[in-house]
């Protein structure tokens, strides 16, 4: 029997399909690689990436995101991230997969400018899909701001939420005080409201007028959005927002939300309100921030004898627990 002796052609051909079936499973790999960290990114501190949002979107089943908004509202610390939200929101918005949002809200409310930002960010969203927010332990102030975004505000029975209102600012006079612990403090300023709310200057009727213009203004904003959101009397939000805080029940009574359940029954009425699948996959998304080996060692600190001055421990009492103008519940 005579062997055959193989083409040239044939074999360069065949050792290129080889070749070439070889990539198509790399690239299979690769692909399913990113997929995975992809998917990962959205749960944790990042979000997905453009390049891995194709792959997302195609392994990923059809979801409702639960969004966690823990803490005061600013630019970011410890439990909350501005930029993080804005950024999670977005790919939301964008990705087929996800098909309404629920916020699950406990925060005390934080700064006018975080604050407004997110709820602007938060009604883009809502052009596009349902939103709900669900009111954790407290959403007071900001925390009820931004929910004006939803449709539906669902409470916990043991809410407390309203706080409608605004902080300016916080003006203190320790000049005598600093005089007999031997503290001198100076500030060279040109224009006389430049060093307004310092605590080495009298606080003037003036000033004291531009700081309410200040407040009037976001206090406007505030009511007007909550009038607009909650389809109520503009008159009746005011005099709702003399900046008190309301119990579920009393804020169901003047209809600042629609109803007070458990979180999986909010849930569970978003999904028969807009008939999904009562099995649909749901995602919890929740800022983790993550901490150095530095910031590790500073928080070790705080255990060790404090150091500081009578003077430097007062100024820290005194520091504003958050940047103003604020919507903020401070109890």
């Amino acid at each position: 029997m005579t062997i055959k002796e193989q083409n040239p052609k044939t074999k360069k051909k065949n050792s290129g399909l080889i070749i070439l079936g070889f990539i198509v499973v790399l690239g299979i790999i690769f692909a399913i690689s990113q997929c995975n960290t992809g998917i990962k990114e959205i749960g944790m501190q990042k979000s997905s990436s453009n390049r891995s949002a194709f792959w997302i979107n195609l392994y990923k089943p059809e979801s409702i995101a639960i969004l966690e908004i823990v803490g005061t509202i600013e630019e970011a610390n410890s439990s909350y991230n501005q930029a993080w939200l804005l950024e999670t929101l977005e790919n939301l918005k964008n990705d087929k997969k996800n098909k309404a949002l629920i916020l699950e809200i406990d925060s005390p409310g934080g700064a006018v400018y975080q604050a407004d930002e997110l709820y602007l960010a938060l009604k883009d969203y809502a052009k596009e899909k349902p939103l709900y927010a669900y009111f954790k332990s407290m959403a007071a102030s900001g925390g009820y701001y931004i929910a004006c975004a939803a449709e539906k505000i669902y409470a916990n029975r043991n809410t407390l939420t309203g706080s409608i209102g605004v902080i300016s600012g916080m003006s203190f006079d320790i000049t005598e005080m600093l005089d007999k612990i031997g503290v001198k403090m100076t500030t060279v300023h040109s224009g006389k409201n430049k060093n307004m709310l310092n605590l080495n200057e009298p606080f003037t009727e003036e000033q004291r007028a531009i700081m309410q213009s200040v407040s009037d203004e976001c206090y406007e904003q505030f009511t007007g959005i909550v009038a607009e959101a909650r389809n109520l009397d503009i008159a009746l939000v005011k005099n709702l927002a003399d900046g008190r805080i309301y119990t579920a029940k009393q804020a169901l009574e003047a209809e600042l939300i629609d109803g007070i359940s458990l979180f999986e029954e909010a849930l569970e009425e978003l999904k028969s309100t807009y008939a999904f699948d009562p099995d649909i996959h749901t995602e919890r998304l929740s800022y983790q921030k993550k901490k150095s080996v530095w910031e590790s060692m500073l928080d070790m600190k705080a255990f060790l004898p404090s150091q500081k001055t009578e003077a430097e421990i007062i100024l820290q009492i005194l520091e504003p627990p958050v940047a103003f103008p604020a919507y903020y519940y401070a109890p």
